[in-house]
Formats: structure tokens, sequence, C-alpha cells
């Protein structure tokens, strides 16, 4: 019996051991492992951009743009800034929304609309884990400001309506104009979504805006990263 007791007194000491070890890895190591990942993009963006060449940009933006190309699974295709959720908030948006993709940063859906096209570009990104980049995202509200930029233009969306909360299932709120964002007709629209509840996957949370402004890297800092 003695033996008996042991043997189980062990295996839950090496059991509890094992989930304490897992938890870890989840609210640690993985965390350094995505900032680690985001930095590594952001800085092969950075290098990218200083690199490629700059064209005219097609109105109405207006700005100069670089020479569209095709958008590239698991490359980064920008850096989103979200003055809502911290000043130092920045996470680089790559093409695809697979989970080696989402563990470097944000994921751009591939269906969706480029960045700044007529359309809806729609990005998901983790609640919790690998960085935790959408864990203040119920903090959201109608007004703030999305700020991405491909290294040669600054486009700020304006958000509308969200969080909103629906099931995975729920794919129309990615489309280019979703039923239930409010928008009306065709447009130049942003949906970022991730899990809900903060430590599950059973729903989502959405946020819709729209273009508000684009403007040229050459003229500064956009005011809403500023104010």
């Amino acid at each position: 019996m003695r033996l008996v007791v042991r043997t189980l007194s062990e295996l839950c000491i090496t059991a509890g051991a094992l989930v304490v070890l897992f938890v870890a890895y989840l609210l640690y190591w993985t965390g350094v492992q995505a900032d680690s990942a985001s930095a590594a993009q952001i800085d092969t963006l950075q290098r990218e951009w200083a690199d490629t060449p700059v064209a005219a940009a097609p109105a109405p933006a207006r700005v100069p743009a670089r020479v569209p190309a095709p958008y590239v699974t698991g490359k980064g295709i920008a850096v989103m800034y979200v003055p809502r959720l911290g000043r130092d908030w920045k996470w680089p948006v790559l093409e695809g929304t697979g989970p080696d993709v989402l563990k470097q940063g944000l994921g751009h859906y591939a269906r969706t609309a480029p960045l700044g096209g007529t359309g809806n570009f729609a990005v998901a990104g983790h609640r919790r884990t690998h960085g935790d980049p959408f864990k203040d995202f119920p903090r959201l509200r109608p007004g703030d400001a999305v700020v991405l930029t491909d290294g040669t233009t600054w486009f700020t969306y304006r958000i509308d309506r969200g969080p909103y909360r629906t099931v995975p299932a729920d794919t129309a709120v990615v489309d280019p104009v979703p039923r239930k964002s409010g928008f009306d007709g065709p447009g130049r629209y942003l949906t970022l979504t991730t899990c809900d509840p903060e430590w599950g996957s059973s729903h989502r949370l959405i946020v819709w805006a729209h273009l508000d402004a684009a403007r040229p890297v050459a003229d500064g800092r956009p005011q809403a990263l500023d104010s």
C-alpha cells in the first residue's frame, strides 16, 4: 500500500510540475519567441523598403507607393500601430493566417484586399500567447486609430464598429463589405479579428474601420501616433 501511495504521489508531483512548465511556456516562452520573431520581421521589412524603388501612387491616395507586388505567404507586408493599445504597441503584419505566421506577428487574410486598396484589408492576431498582441482588444472603441505603413505610405484607419462578438464560422466578417459592419457600399476598409474569451477560442471579437487618411512617410508620422 505504501508503495502504491508513494507512486501515486510521485506521479501527481510530476504531473503538477509538467502543468507548471506548460503554463510557463504559454505565458512566457512563447512571448519571448514572438518578440524576437516580430522584431526580426520588422527589421527585414525596413531593410527591404530601403532597397525598393518608389513609384507614383494611384488615386485616390495621391501619395508615393511602391511598385505593387503579390503578397507571399509568411512574408511581412506592413507594420501596424494601435495607440489605444499602448504608445509602444507595434507589430508586423505578415501574409497568411496559419499557425506559423501568427507566431511571428499579425496575419493578413489572403483572400482580402491589399493594404489601402478598395475592399477589406483583414488582419488576425492572437489574444493570448505568442506575444499577446491583441490581449487588450476589448478596449478598442469607435473613433480609435489603427495606423499601418508599407514603408512609403502611412495609412490611418478609424474604427467604426466593435468589438463585435461572433463565432469562428462567421467568415462574412472579412467580406469586402461586411454585412454587420454598418458599411453600406464599397470602400477602403479594415477588419481586425481575435479570439474570445481571453484564454479560449470558442468565439471571435471583431472591429471594423474605414481608411481615414493616407500620407507619404516622407511627410512624417501621422498625428494619430503622436496625440
